[in-house]
């Protein structure tokens, strides 16, 4: 699955949660069961690229970004992770792999790797609202991280990079905004602050949880251009995590189709979007909105039945087959595997099995 620089190296990641268990199933000893949110996603992210997940509510996406960003322990499975020359002078090699790269899924990591990591990884979250501490202002806000990883030999040094982040995010003049609180900024104004304080430890590699799906409309365009703004500037590297595969269309150079917390299908967004394979692929096309007039009453048909299982209850066999209106008999019984059917694009569907 690689190819040029990866960045980051996703293998086989896991989370089970556990569900608690009734007296009646301790007392009879039966097994634990759990939430599947993620059940074995393997991927590469390459420098400079944006990559996205992409797929229904429910279908591991957050969960697989958190991981990545270490706010969730993985169950199993492993992250390697290319870091700058700093962190890997401070990383025992025993956390670190014979390429340079650091499994970051390893839960015994040092404490002060871990710290070091968050600088490089950070995460922006779906809802700036909720992102942000409702008791402290702007200036605030983007201090804070300062000072937990010790950035700034002064004041004036901390207020000139919170000036030149707010700067780059275009909240300006700085002065305007570093005196409020996030009550008293639109919904645009708090995301931008959310990127701010991000971009402003320098990291090499930014998760975007659904960043512009809880903004306007017309406010979405100007923070996906200020997105590609800041890749471009800092020569960032994106994992964006989206439900919409119109706006996955227009940002990400691949996309990773997931379903019940697996990849069903991988491919570059041309291909993705041109020719799709797994019938939950073609499922979420039909029901990306035309943006023709003519067509504004027209109801097409989606190719899918049916609700999402629970991850607690996953299906036997392929884990669509009760939606699919292509369901064969070993789509019951044998799980597919994901298969390159051409240069790049991934599916796993027993529709393809060579």
């Amino acid at each position: 699955m690689s190819s040029g620089n990866v960045i980051l190296k996703v293998r086989d990641l896991k989370k089970w949660f556990p569900l608690r268990r009734s007296l009646t199933e301790a007392l009879t000893f039966k097994p634990k069961r759990y939430v599947k949110a993620v059940d074995g996603v393997s991927f590469d992210l390459h420098e400079g690229e944006i990559f996205c997940l992409v797929g229904e509510s429910g279908c591991g996406k957050t969960t697989t970004g958190r991981m990545i960003t270490r706010l969730i322990v993985p169950t199993a499975g492993h992250m390697y992770f290319k870091a700058g020359d700093e962190v890997r002078s401070i990383t025992p090699e025993r956390f670190m792999s014979e390429d340079g790269y650091i499994d970051i899924a390893n839960p015994k990591l040092p404490k002060h790797v871990d710290k070091a990591l968050r600088r490089e990884i950070q995460i922006v979250f779906q809802d700036p609202f909720g992102s942000l501490n409702p008791r402290m202002k702007v200036y605030d806000i983007l201090k804070e991280p300062l000072i937990v990883h010790g950035i700034g030999a002064s004041e004036e040094e901390r207020r000139e990079l919170i000036y030149r982040a707010l700067s780059e995010v275009k909240l300006v003049p700085p002065d305007e905004f570093i005196g409020r609180y996030p009550h008293m900024l639109s919904g645009g104004q708090r995301q931008r602050v959310a990127f701010a304080r991000a971009m402003i430890l320098g990291p090499k590699l930014v998760v975007a949880d659904e960043p512009v799906s809880m903004l306007d409309v017309s406010i979405r365009a100007e923070i996906l251009k200020l997105m590609m703004d800041l890749k471009e500037a800092k020569g960032l590297t994106y994992l964006f995590i989206t439900h919409d595969l119109a706006v996955a269309a227009y940002l990400c150079n691949r996309i990773a189709v997931m379903y019940l917390g697996k990849i069903v299908e991988l491919a570059p967004t041309e291909e993705l979007i041109n020719n799709p394979l797994h019938p939950y692929t073609k499922a979420l096309l039909a029901a990306v909105p035309e943006p023709d007039p003519s067509n504004r009453f027209k109801i097409r048909e989606v190719p899918i039945k049916g609700e999402v299982p629970s991850a607690a209850n996953i299906p036997p066999g392929c884990r669509f087959h009760p939606r699919c209106l292509y369901m064969m008999d070993i789509c019951k019984k044998e799980e597919p595997e994901l298969i390159e059917m051409s240069s790049g694009h991934y599916v796993a569907c027993h529709l393809y099995k060579k």
